[in-house]
């Protein structure tokens, strides 16, 4: 066991939050390992279901709860935060004719690859400085209650729309954690800042939040989009709208987000297009496609047959605001028989809203399926 005097172990945190601002990172808190509001939520959470086909949430046991249990001999955890959010996104607007909205997260290179990496900085800079030290790094990558770990180390509070927020930064930031073995202080909570708003409750399309503080992921468009596997619910998918990789809605309408800086971070900059990018381009990507222009993308993790499935539900969704048009028409018909169930369900669908029924035929001499378009009635 390492043993430091408690002057030398905050001294250490001054050292650590130094070394965090020079890997890039906006802020660094030091938790405890005692989570029990947490454990009963999540307990409350799961009996409930809300966590859908999200199994992965119920597993591990106590150990997502319980820092020193999913790594012994933790005696704190080391968060650390660092902004993502990007200027000049006006251009994606929700529901503009034939425009892909995307989660602004996703638009850069996945975090997952350079958050990491600079965690791992920080500790090996931590065990230079303390070679016995024993130490795990995360992020978004192992059971662990990231926001609730967060709260306890002082950097932000729980919004109602269960994100962590700060009065500075909002709520448009990555967050990440050394497990660690030192027992560095921990830093004191933050209060709570919402009051009585309620605007990322009442932006939810399709009212997800079933009280502040909690959300169905099963009515969420982060899951619906992301998390779900099989098709998507027929009750939700006018909802969607142009949404063909998670949702910013409960964030954009949160008042804090107003004063949140932009990134200095390039790899979180836009690309291959995907701020302005039309739904029918990104709906004829091949497979090949797909994946080189997402290499690097947090949405190459869905999946091809995902992507189109995702796409063909937002160009039936133009039928709500641009209305039918042949450019749309003929993207969707030229899904219509592609060899995935899941994408001709959901093309099929698509084309109904734009009032055309679609009817397979077995026709041609290799037996190959084709598509009579017509218009009901």
């Amino acid at each position: 066991m390492i043993v430091m005097h408690t002057n030398e172990l905050i001294a250490l945190k001054e050292k650590i939050r130094g070394w965090g601002r020079e890997l890039g990172f906006d802020a660094i808190g030091f938790a405890g390992v005692e989570l029990p509001s947490a454990e009963v939520n999540l307990a409350a959470w799961l009996a409930a279901g809300c966590h859908g086909t999200m199994n992965y949430m119920a597993a591990h046991g106590s150990k997502r709860t319980r820092p020193a249990e999913l790594v012994p001999g933790t005696q704190c955890v080391i968060t650390a935060r660092m902004n993502y959010a990007t200027a000049n996104l006006e251009s994606a607007k929700i529901d503009q004719e034939n425009r892909a909205q995307i989660s602004r997260y996703a638009l850069g290179r996945d975090y997952h690859t350079l958050l990491r990496g600079r965690l791992q900085k920080l500790a090996s800079r931590l065990e230079e400085e303390v070679p016995t030290v024993g130490y795990r790094v995360y992020t978004d990558s192992a059971p662990v209650m990231e926001v609730d770990i967060a709260v306890q180390s002082g950097l932000g509070w729980r919004g109602k729309h269960t994100l962590l927020l700060d009065r500075s930064a909002g709520s448009w930031f990555f967050l990440g954690e050394i497990f660690c073995s030192l027992a560095l202080p921990p830093d004191q909570p933050v209060t709570d800042h919402c009051g009585t708003c309620t605007a990322c409750l009442t932006a939810c399309p399709t009212n997800a939040f079933d009280a502040p503080y909690r959300l169905d992921a099963r009515r969420c468009i982060s899951y619906l989009t992301i998390e779900l596997k099989d098709s998507i619910p027929i009750e939700f998918r006018p909802r969607l709208g142009n949404r063909i990789y998670g949702c910013d809605d409960c964030q954009t309408a949160c008042p804090w987000n107003r004063f949140a800086p932009p990134t200095g971070e390039a790899d979180f900059a836009p690309r291959q297009g995907l701020e302005s990018a039309s739904l029918t381009d990104l709906f004829a990507w091949s497979e090949a496609e797909f994946n080189s222009r997402l290499a690097g993308s947090a949405i190459r993790r869905i999946g091809y047959l995902r992507w189109l499935r995702n796409i063909a539900v937002a160009l039936g969704n133009e039928a709500d605001g641009a209305g039918t048009n042949t450019k749309v028409i003929a993207a969707l018909t030229a899904r219509a028989d592609h060899p995935s169930e899941l994408v001709r369900e959901h093309v099929a669908w698509a084309l109904e809203r734009h009032g055309i029924e679609v009817s397979a035929l077995t026709n041609g001499r290799d037996g190959s399926l084709h598509h009579s378009l017509h218009e009901p009635g």
